[in-house]
């Protein structure tokens, strides 16, 4: 783990919820100068603890998008196969976020697209024309209850 203290956690929640938050604001709120807060954001980034800084789009508001998990098992489990399905995975835009996972399942999908007309395309991209993939479950969202990335930092030190 990365040398994190309790400033560069406090920092952390802040940006979670919103990273356009002023250096300034997050320095009066934690007690250190706005310079002190941005040269810890700044090592964060450097030593790759924030990984990205990115806008959430809200999803009804560009057009109601379908939310699928997909259960992907493989028929071999050679390395060269599943680096293969891994960069296939990573490489489609609509896949949001893969898993390579333990049990019977090789991999889970979080995949969005505007219909289930693009799902069948991205199908027969994805997974009938990779030889390997010898069988995938979908799994439709009817109701996105919660869905984030934060990490809970509270446990943390």
């Amino acid at each position: 783990m990365e040398n994190l203290d309790k400033f560069d956690l406090a920092i952390l929640k802040v940006l979670q919820k919103d990273n356009l938050t002023p250096q300034r604001t997050i320095g009066e709120s934690i007690g250190l100068s706005a310079a002190a807060v941005q040269r810890r954001i700044k090592r964060m980034r450097e030593t790759g603890v924030i990984s990205a800084d990115i806008t959430v789009i809200n999803r009804e508001k560009v057009g109601r998008m379908i939310t699928l998990f997909v259960e992907v098992k493989m028929d071999s489990e050679k390395i060269e196969l599943i680096d293969q399905a891994k960069n296939s995975f990573r490489s489609a835009p609509e896949v949001q976020q893969c898993y390579y996972v333990t049990g019977e399942t090789d991999f889970v999908l979080v995949i969005v697209t505007p219909s289930m007309y693009d799902y069948e395309q991205l199908t027969r991209r994805l997974f009938f024309s990779n030889k390997n993939i010898k069988s995938f479950r979908t799994i439709v969202t009817l109701d996105i209850v919660k869905e984030g990335l934060e990490i809970p930092l509270d446990f943390i030190m």
